[in-house]
């Protein structure tokens, strides 16, 4: 009773000045008004469960009393779009936004929720959350001019004006308003629209999903070689009298084209070096031959490989031909050799240029898929690829040896892929192609009876799985190494036979031809197998070619290739609706640092026109990157999101491949790609007319020729001013001056923006450097400096600095020698600095030397006090650095 009183006590005395807690005003979605709290009580709840609740009319109250911030409390939002839509129905202006998440209901997410509406403008206490932490206000840098901006630009929207009447009348469609829609016809009849509203929408959100679709798909052309490039009808095949290596698989020496090459080479005047290439070579075992056979005297002009023609399985798998890994072996030995020169190769029957050609010869396809990568990842090596008829080689010969030598454009660009034809040559374009205007949806692939889906319980397998079992296929096998024990597998069972679809999940590696047939023969015949979608295949992690053994390119190809070949075979007598295989863009375009993955896709490209020319049914579709994984992995969909060549939504994908199935391309490229972006990583150095074509690439083409100068040098004398720049600047700034360059495209391929977040001193690795991100700044840094670096430059230097050091040792030797010999004196007092490891000795060093010099100083004349040219010229950073070393911070 005492300690009671004494607490009345208390609050009585300090009722004043302690303010009592407001409550939280209740307006009511059951009366529509404010309300007390004493209110609610059970008739209150009783109504609210029987009436309609008005959360409209609430929001508009809410709203035109001028409150404008809507916060959902609950596990998970599920009003917040309605009280959107309601707030924007009412023109105005407002914040509407949740609390938790489903599956996120901790602080973390809580405080997410607070900070994006605080971003938005609401007032947040944020002084419980920091409780616990102790905060406290810090000092930060007055650098008011040095910022950088993290935030997402909206794209710039066009000048035209939308028709309002348009908008209200597609915005009725989409909702549903009946109302909204009779009134904008003027109609006053709302259940005869009943039906048509509905079919409007469907109508629409079709047309919205078919234009995506078209703008997705490309396929490959070939077109005859601009005139200004081709040589005149008859003329003599150009003199070639430089020195050329000359690559010939040993098991094909007598073979037509062999003998047909070395002969014509001789008869343009080129003096040949011969490199015999076994079957089972080395790239050490080819180096050193290399090394051994060509003259210490003589620089190769070029490199003619051959090799493609060994089209014979190797024996690290059926799938993968000697001529590929002949082919893989010769690029890591010339460059271990450090042997230069342009390699092309020659190959027969690689490509089909269109109706009428002959069907192209899938293992000699795999070898311009991995010359591809080869382009992308080493510019400086790269020389094309020339494809003869597989018919008249020695004529077609001549008019190939005319390509070896083409002459580079303006802007560092060239040809590279060339198909000789009826005394002609073609080149290769990627165009769009829509589908054809008359195509209906009832003009796709309609699945029934069983469909065999490899690798399907993977990412891409269970997406395709999905639809297939919608679109009413009654029976379907997924097959994975795992089967049934797979992740996932048991799940999308589950899903699948809910959708009313039979399903069999069985563990068997379709690269294993007789466990393949087994499976294919337990096939029911209630449901025969009626269509295959292969999408087994190994995602590779990008690798630069020189890291990779056969072995690596082997595991790549054997799932995907194999597989491929197998089914080809095993059902090549039997009827099929669809025979769909899953390639990639990297097969058409090339993905640096995918050698092996883009050979493999190349590969099923050519299988799939084959079995066409056969009069099988095929498409493979060289497919972007997918949401969710499958296509590639996380690193590689990184740079291909950077690239622009954003993951597609699965559930358009499937789409696309259903109308792809039926139609007349045996190839396909079905692809998301922003050409604004993808446009100048592709073209880093120098432009590939592959995407010429393209309606997007040609205006960003004209826009930038508009801009560029009339004069404008290109990128050798670009590169010979920068280091003629570079030598004449002080030794400081020229070591700064490389130093930015370095950080500055650091920036670029990592995506950091301005590269002053890219620290001097911070090694690659740990910046997030890989394999693939080490090639793109090699290549970059090539450019800059018009010379060849190394692969391996970047973890050969691991650090800005370190890298700097290096480039100007190699490409200024002169400037970079060593500096003015100090008088002995200051050399004795710089090597005591250097000897004294003590902190505190050597800041009373420099202490006394500070001291020495400013006696010295205050003993000579005074002069006009001027500003230092060098300072006066210095940038941002040079002035942050000449701070840090005053303050002894740096």
């Amino acid at each position: 009773a005492h300690v009671e009183r004494i607490r009345d006590e208390l609050l009585e005395v300090l009722a004043p000045v302690v303010p009592r807690e407001p409550g939280v005003p209740f307006f009511s979605t059951v009366t529509g008004e404010w309300i007390e709290s004493a209110q609610t009580d059970g008739a209150y709840w009783y109504t609210n469960l029987r009436q309609t609740v008005q959360l409209e009319p609430a929001v508009r109250a809410l709203v035109a009393s001028g409150h404008g911030a809507f916060l959902e409390m609950s596990p998970h939002p599920v009003l917040t779009v309605p009280v959107g839509e309601t707030v924007e129905a009412a023109g105005v202006e407002a914040v509407v936004t949740g609390t938790l998440r489903r599956g996120q209901g901790g602080l973390a997410r809580f405080y997410t929720s607070l900070g994006e509406a605080w971003t938005r403008g609401v007032a947040v206490d944020w002084a419980p959350a920091f409780t616990p932490y102790t905060p406290r206000r810090v000092e930060l840098p007055t650098y008011a001019f040095q910022r950088d901006r993290y935030w997402l630009e909206l794209p710039k929207t066009s000048a035209a004006v939308a028709d309002p009447v348009d908008e209200a009348f597609w915005k009725s469609v989409e909702d549903g308003d009946l109302e909204g829609f009779a009134r904008t016809l003027g109609i006053e009849d709302q259940e005869s629209l009943g039906a048509v509203v509905p079919a409007l929408s469907s109508w629409r959100r079709g047309r919205r999903e078919r234009s995506t679709l078209d703008s997705w798909r490309y396929r490959i052309a070939w077109r005859p070689r601009p005139a200004q490039a081709a040589p005149a009808p008859g003329a003599p095949a150009p003199a070639l009298d430089g020195t050329w290596l000359v690559a010939v698989p040993e098991s094909h020496q007598d073979d037509t084209l062999v003998t047909a090459a070395l002969d014509a080479l001789h008869t343009a005047g080129a003096r040949t070096v011969r490199l015999t290439v076994p079957d089972s070579a080395q790239r050490g075992e080819l180096a050193g031959r290399l090394l051994a056979d060509l003259p210490a005297d003589v620089t190769p002009d070029g490199v003619l490989s051959l090799l493609a023609v060994n089209t014979g399985a190797s024996d690290h798998s059926p799938g993968v031909s000697y001529g590929l890994l002949g082919s893989m072996a010769l690029v890591q030995a010339l460059d271990d050799a450090a042997i230069p020169g342009r390699l092309w190769c020659l190959t027969r029957g690689a490509v089909s240029t269109g109706e009428g050609d002959h069907a192209p010869d899938p293992a000699q396809a795999a070898v311009w898929g991995l010359a591809r990568v080869i382009g992308l990842d080493a510019p400086d090596r790269c020389g094309g690829l020339v494809d003869l008829p597989a018919g008249d080689t020695e004529s077609a010969v001549h008019l190939a040896l005319a390509l070896l030598t083409p002459q580079t454009g303006e802007d560092g660009g060239r040809e590279t892929e060339f198909a000789v034809r009826g005394g002609g040559v073609s080149v290769r374009r990627m165009i769009r192609t829509p589908l054809p205007t008359s195509a209906r949806d009832d003009d796709t692939w309609r699945p029934r009876g069983t469909v065999l889906v490899t690798g399907g319980t993977g990412a891409l397998g269970s997406q395709v799985a999905r639809s297939l079992a919608e679109g009413g296929a009654e029976h379907l096998i997924l097959t994975s190494r795992r089967g049934p024990d797979a992740p996932g597998a048991s799940e999308l069972c589950d899903e699948l036979t809910a959708l009313g679809c039979r399903v069999t999940v069985a563990a068997c590696d379709v690269a294993d031809r007789e466990a393949l047939a087994a499976l294919l023969a337990q096939v029911p015949d209630t449901a025969p197998l009626t269509a295959v979608v292969h999408t087994a295949g190994a995602v590779e992690t990008a690798r630069p070619l020189g890291d990779l053994a056969p072995e690596d390119a082997v595991a790549v190809m054997h799932a995907k290739v194999l597989g491929a070949q197998n089914l080809h075979e095993l059902l090549s007598g039997h009827p099929l609706d669809a025979f769909v295989l899953f390639s990639s863009g990297a097969g058409v375009w090339g993905n640096g640092g995918q050698a092996p993955y883009a050979a493999a896709n190349a590969h099923l490209d050519a299988l799939a026109e084959q079995r066409r020319a056969r009069g099988l049914p095929a498409t493979s579709i060289a497919w972007g990157a997918w949401a969710g994984g499958g296509m590639v992995d996380e690193e590689v969909g990184e740079q291909l999101l950077r690239r622009g060549v954003p993951a597609m939504a699965p559930e358009l994908a499937v789409r696309a491949l259903a109308g792809a199935a039926t139609g007349r391309e045996s190839t396909l490229v079905v692809a998301d790609i922003r050409w604004d972006r993808f446009l100048p990583a592709y073209c880093a150095h120098g432009h590939r007319p592959l995407i010429d074509e393209v309606p997007e690439v040609r205006e960003l083409l004209a826009a930038r020729d508009a801009a560029r100068p009339d004069t404008q040098d290109d990128g050798a004398d670009a590169a010979t001013a920068l280091l003629a720049e570079l030598a004449a600047l002080p030794e400081a700034k020229r070591r700064r001056r490389l130093v930015d360059l370095i950080r500055t495209h650091v920036g670029a391929v990592l995506g950091h923006g301005p590269s002053g977040t890219v620290k001097p001193g911070r090694a690659f690795r740990d910046m997030g450097f890989d394999s693939l991100t080490a090639v793109e700044l090699r290549n970059r840094l090539s450019g800059v400096f018009g010379t060849r670096l190394s692969a391996t430059i970047v973890f050969d230097h691991p650090t800005p600095n370190a890298l700097a050091d290096h480039l100007e040792a190699e490409l200024l030797p002169e400037a970079s020698g060593p500096a003015t010999d100090l008088p002995a004196g200051l050399q004795q007092l710089e090597a005591a600095y250097r000897q004294a490891s003590d902190p505190a000795a050597r800041q009373a060093l420099t202490a006394s030397l500070r001291t020495l010099l400013d006696t010295w100083a205050a003993s000579e004349e005074p002069e006009e006090a001027t500003v230092d040219e060098e300072l006066l010229a210095a940038s941002d950073e040079d002035m942050f650095d000449l701070i840090d070393r005053e303050l002894g911070i740096s």
